[in-house]
């Protein structure tokens, strides 16, 4: 397919190079024009608006940081709003479900085109693998056409409701991988505490009950800490936050969430913020304190 693609941070710009690996041709624009060079030497057409990269397309794809800069990306000057003839638009973005369907609304009296929310589980390593989880909002009218562009990165895309719905399910993951991730943590300082070999603590649990992804993944990365961040703790902080903006508006009760939310905010105010998730390690094993600054760059 012809396709556009704005927005090339740490999951955006690996989206793009399997969009070009399948074969398809990729029009992309980012603020910061200097990431999008990479991808013009694998193919990529690099253009200067978002309005031009959804003009004349079969679809447009965005992964931006938040809904403000979605706002802008969509209905800014030059913005894709402005493209006529569109026909649908997938946001991988996390924002707020309320959101997705303003903006929603919008964009189909803007040019007539279908938001699809897309959110996406899995990381950079989900993408690199072409086996990220995208959980699917909005018309099902070109779901399909979509679906089959994001199968380029995606293992299962799966349409969960009307707008919104699909924030709402990313959502939900991000509950459960930051419990996770926190209780690991956890578990982790007490090892050391206990007289653990912390390596063989992920081994030792495969299969059991307590086996899962994140104990796989960062598990190794809290006890070697690595230079570079597979997804910003600030990331998971301002999606918690809108966890709990959400479920204040809908009464739902969250006390698990609503602690892990400050413990997320406390390894911010350590200056862990722009490392990665599993820096919340360092709240319970201070020695990983400076290697995590290190790797945030401060």
């Amino acid at each position: 397919m012809k396709l556009g693609f704005c927005g090339l941070g740490l999951m955006g710009a690996p989206m793009v190079r399997r969009l070009l690996a399948a074969g398809h041709q990729v029009k992309v624009w980012n603020r910061s024009a200097a990431k999008a060079e990479p991808l013009r030497e694998l193919g990529a057409e690099v253009v200067a608006t978002p309005r031009e990269a959804a003009t004349d397309v079969d679809g447009v794809l965005m992964c931006l940081f938040d809904a403000k800069a979605v706002e802008a990306v969509v209905f800014g000057p030059e913005g894709v709003a402005e493209a006529r003839g569109l026909k649908w638009l997938a946001d991988h973005s996390s924002i707020v479900p309320e959101a997705t369907r303003r903006l929603a609304a919008r964009l189909s009296e803007a040019n007539g085109a279908d938001w699809i929310d897309a959110p996406v589980s899995g990381g950079v390593p989900g993408v690199e693998a072409g086996t990220l989880a995208i959980m699917a909002g909005g018309n099902a009218t070109h779901l399909d056409e979509a679906a089959s562009a994001m199968r380029a990165y995606a293992g299962n895309v799966t349409h969960m409701g009307p707008s919104g719905a699909g924030q709402a399910t990313k959502l939900c993951n991000q509950v459960f991988v930051v419990a996770a991730v926190a209780a690991l943590a956890e578990a982790l300082g007490f090892a050391q505490r206990n007289d653990i070999d912390l390596k063989l603590l992920a081994p030792a649990l495969a299969g059991g009950w307590a086996d899962s992804k994140p104990l796989q993944i960062f598990a190794p990365r809290m006890i070697d800490v690595p230079p570079t961040s597979i997804g910003a703790l600030s990331t998971m902080l301002k999606d918690i936050d809108t966890v709990m903006s959400v479920a204040q508006q809908s009464g739902a009760p969250m006390p698990l969430t609503a602690h892990i939310q400050q413990t997320l905010r406390m390894a911010s105010v350590m200056g862990l913020g722009e490392a990665e998730l599993s820096a919340i390690v360092a709240l319970t094993m201070p020695d990983r304190r400076e290697a995590y600054l290190r790797q945030a760059g401060a």
